[in-house]
C-alpha cells in the first residue's frame, strides 16, 4: 500500500464527506493505492454515523472510534497503531489542510529519501493575536530547546516513513513534538514543506490559548525526556550531589568553629547557618530518592494504552 491518511477528529461532521470525497479525487488521480484512517476522539455530534457510512461506501476507508476524548495525541497513536501504508499522512478534519499537497508529500519520502516532511502554514487565516503571535513564540522555543529546524512544529499536515510512526511513542500533548520525538528515536532526516494554509469553512476550532500554555509545558517535559528519560539519576543524582555537598560544607563549618574557633558563642541551633545544612541535606536527599524512584519506574514501566477503542471499522 503506498498512503495511510490518519485524520483524529472531534465533531467535525459538518466536513467529513468533503474531506473524503477530496483525498479519495487526489488518490485515484495519482492511481495511490490508500487507507483513510478516522479516529473519532469521543465526538458528540454525527460524526461517527458518518464515517461509518462513508466506510460502507468506500472500502479503504477504516474507522476508530474511542469511548470518550482522549485527546488528539492518543487519537494518532491509535491510527499510527493501524496504519500500512509505506507513507503515513496526518492531517486534521477541518478542512484547513490540503489534500492536494498529499502527493508532493508522498514523493520527498519515497524519492528524497526524508523519515519526515512537516508541512509549514507560511501564510495563515488565523486570527493574528489569538494564534499568530503564540504560535511563533511557540515555535521559537521549540526551536531553540529541541534543535530541529521547523517553522511549524503544530501543522496537522505531515508526512512519514512507515516505521518512524511505528517507533515512537505519541502521548499526553506530544503531538506538537513528533518531528523531537522522531530526531530522538533517531529519525533525522526531517523535512519541511510550505503548505497551503485554508480558512476553517465549518464549526468553530476545539483550541484555545491555553494549548499554547500547555505546549510550553510540553517542550519541558520533552526536553527532559530527551536528555535523561533513560536515566533520571544522572538528573536527580546530580542535583542531590550538589544539595547534600552544600549543606555538609555548612555542616563542617558549624562543628569546627563551635568546637576550636568559637566554643563559647552561640548554640549551632541559633545560627542560620545550620538550617541552611539542614534544608540543603534534607533536600538533597529527596533528589536521590526522586533519582532512584524514576529508575525503578523506568525499568517496571509496561505499555499500557491510553485510550480505550469502543468501534472499529473495515480493520482486517
Amino acid at each position: 500500500m503506498n498512503i495511510s491518511v490518519v485524520i483524529p477528529l472531534l465533531n467535525e461532521q459538518e466536513s467529513l464527506t468533503e474531506l473524503h470525497d477530496w483525498i479519495a479525487k487526489v488518490m485515484q488521480s495519482n492511481h495511490f493505492s490508500y487507507e483513510i484512517v478516522f479516529i473519532d476522539d469521543g465526538s458528540t455530534d454525527g460524526s461517527w454515523k458518518t464515517i461509518s457510512q462513508l466506510a460502507s461506501q468506500n472500502e479503504h476507508v477504516k474507522g476508530i472510534r474511542f469511548f470518550r476524548n482522549f485527546g488528539k495525541s492518543q487519537a494518532l497513536h491509535a491510527g499510527f497503531e493501524k496504519a500500512k501504508g509505506d507513507v503515513v499522512i496526518t492531517m486534521d478534519a477541518d478542512l484547513q489542510d490540503n489534500p492536494d499537497e498529499i502527493p508532493e508529500l508522498y514523493n520527498m519520502i519515497i524519492n528524497d529519501r526524508f523519515d519526515l516532511v512537516s508541512g509549514w502554514k507560511k501564510k495563515r487565516y488565523d486570527s493574528i493575536i489569538a494564534k499568530n503571535l503564540p504560535s511563533k513564540l511557540f515555535n521559537w522555543a521549540a526551536r531553540k530547546t529541541s534543535g530541529v529546524k521547523l517553522h511549524d512544529f503544530n501543522c496537522g499536515l505531515k508526512a512519514y516513513r512507515l516505521e518512524v510512526v511505528k517507533n515512537i511513542d505519541v502521548n499526553g500533548e506530544m503531538h506538537r513534538y513528533i518531528p523531537v520525538l522522531s530526531k530522538n528515536a533517531g529519525f533525522v532526516k526531517i523535512g519541511e514543506k510550505v503548505v497551503q494554509h485554508q480558512a476553517r469553512k465549518y464549526g468553530e476550532t476545539k483550541f484555545g490559548m491555553n494549548r499554547f500554555i500547555n505546549g510550553f509545558l510540553d517542550l519541558i517535559t520533552i526536553w527532559f525526556l530527551s536528555r535523561f528519560g533513560k536515566r533520571p539519576m544522572h538528573l536527580f543524582g546530580a542535583l542531590g550531589f550538589i544539595m547534600f555537598t552544600i549543606g555538609l560544607g555548612f555542616s563542617f563549618y558549624l562543628g569546627i568553629d563551635k568546637l576550636f574557633l568559637n566554643p563559647a558563642g552561640r548554640l549551632i541551633t541559633q545560627r542560620p547557618q545550620f538550617y541552611i545544612a539542614l534544608s540543603t541535606m534534607i533536600i538533597g536527599t529527596q533528589f536521590f530518592v526522586a533519582g532512584f524512584l524514576g529508575e525503578i519506574i523506568l525499568r517496571t514501566k509496561q505499555g499500557k494504552k491510553r485510550y480505550a477503542v469502543k468501534n472499529e471499522l473495515n480493520f482486517d
